[in-house]
């Protein structure tokens, strides 16, 4: 992949990377009478009366809010709400691109969970759904549990757009190792948000997951731990292993790292489980180089960089669980639709490989396929009362 530089960068981001565009052209009198006053207060008296026709006659029944306060962006850390403004647009475009949703980016200069829950609670009326981005935790986890009676798909994409892709590649990694998942130790280093998420996922699925953050490895032995990783003890690390990134690694069959750079060395890799796998997503530069972690002997091995192999990036997910949500009607976005979508990537790759585990974003019908998938789950969990509106 070619290097940009980093002028022809910032010029393509010059002006913005999104614009507004109407859906109805305003050439004569008449049009404006019908798009605006008098006649727009036909549909005003209408939802007045039936405030559901909103999802109809507004853009409200197919636009995402993109909501970051900039406290945790890219790698980058807390660079704050305008630095956050130009990855929030690239959200957007994504959304549009991909799974045809108008998406809107709101950078908040708030950064505590009840500042933020009362913006989104706010201007929640305005949107179909809403894509929480680049919180740090914890005040991600209270934000995004506490908006789940919104009434709309309240989703954090960091958390969760990343735990399905990897469970996708896991999916189809297990199938090039000759590893059945259930029999997986998995070790999973940054105890964030997407850390957490994952840790979530794919606790019920595979024999053990461990977890490591900048103090050691999560265990009920420390006193340090908050509410979150307390709460994950419940479901993780089932031998009770204490001590270093080096003692969970001895054996075991994953490494997952949502990090930092170089924190994987060629010596930890050697310690795992013959055929091993690594999925190293710190950006910009991973926990460990794809070619030294196959060099020290991992078999399959993906990252977060779209100029290696197997990309694992929540990108593949989110604009495809966020329009099956909508076309369903939902009001959350559960398990099931999680799973249901990382279940559709992993199908997207008919014959996995060790540099193809993952299928490519651009692959036709990629979003539209998991959008089917999602609200499938959906109305099969709510199948006394399916929910479905006209699909975007």
């Amino acid at each position: 992949m070619a290097t940009l530089d980093k002028n022809a960068i910032l010029a393509a981001h010059e002006g913005g990377k999104i614009t507004m565009a109407s859906t109805r052209a305003i050439r004569s009198r008449e049009d404006l009478s019908v798009v605006y006053t008098p006649g727009v207060a036909e549909v005003s008296r209408a939802i007045a009366a039936d405030p559901t026709l909103a999802r109809r006659y507004t853009i409200s029944g197919r636009c995402v809010a993109v909501i970051s306060d900039g406290s945790a962006v890219l790698g980058l850390g807390n660079v704050g709400p305008r630095a956050a403004m130009p990855v929030m647009e690239g959200k957007c475009a994504i959304f549009k691109e991909f799974a045809g949703l108008d998406a809107f980016p709101i950078v908040l200069d708030v950064h505590d969970a009840d500042g933020i829950i009362a913006a989104v609670r706010a201007i929640a009326p305005t949107f179909a759904a809403v894509n929480l981005e680049d919180i740090a935790a914890p005040t991600c986890f209270a934000v995004e549990e506490r908006l789940q009676d919104l009434g709309i798909p309240v989703m954090h994409d960091d958390q969760h757009g990343t735990a399905v892709v990897v469970l996708a590649a896991l999916l189809n990694a297990g199938r090039v190792v000759e590893k059945e998942l259930a029999r997986m130790r998995v070790v999973v280093v940054g105890a964030g948000a997407a850390g957490t998420a994952i840790a979530h996922m794919l606790a019920p699925r595979v024999a053990d997951v461990v977890l490591a953050d900048s103090h050691g490895l999560v265990c009920a032995a420390r006193d340090d731990l908050n509410a979150p990783k307390r709460a994950l003890l419940a479901v993780t690390n089932k031998r009770s292993v204490c001590g270093t990134l080096a003692d969970a690694l001895h054996g075991a069959d994953v490494f997952i790292g949502v990090s930092k750079a170089g924190l994987l060395s060629p010596a930890l890799v050697a310690s795992m489980a013959p055929r091993s796998i690594v999925i190293a997503m710190a950006n910009p530069v991973p926990e460990i180089m794809p070619d030294e972690a196959r060099a020290a002997g991992a078999m399959v091995v993906a990252t977060g960089r779209s100029d290696f192999p197997n990309q694992v990036n929540n990108a593949l997910a989110y604009p495809g669980i966020f329009l099956g949500a909508i076309n369903a009607g939902a009001t959350r976005i559960t398990d099931a639709m999680k799973l249901a979508a990382a279940q559709t990537i992993a199908g997207f790759v008919e014959v996995p490989a060790p540099d193809i585990i993952i299928p490519s974003i651009f692959s036709p019908d990629l979003a539209r396929t998991i959008a089917d998938a999602v609200a499938r789950a959906w109305d099969e969990e709510h199948a006394a009362a399916p929910t479905h509106q006209a699909s975007v």
